[in-house]
């Protein structure tokens, strides 16, 4: 599970976007870039939100990345996830 509340370029308001993670100064969720990753760019998904800076969406998938390994390095060796 990922911590958004680490990633400086997303923020959580109530009444904006239902109080989910959205990028910010925006109500364009972080799930809309997952979403379109597995068939977008980040130049596509920058195009087509506007509002969202490449270096945001890069700071997310940075984010999303070191965390994943880490959890993978969590993993207790021989074990399988």
């Amino acid at each position: 599970m990922f911590d958004w509340g680490q990633v400086p370029s997303l923020e959580s308001t109530p009444g904006i976007a239902g109080g989910a993670w959205v990028f910010k100064g925006t109500r364009v969720p972080v799930r809309a870039l997952i979403a379109n990753l597995s068939h977008a760019s980040v130049e596509q998904f920058c195009e087509h939100y506007p509002n969202v800076t490449r270096e945001q969406a890069e700071q997310v998938l940075q984010y999303m990345s070191e965390s994943l390994i880490e959890d993978i390095r969590d993993i207790p060796e021989g074990r399988q996830a």
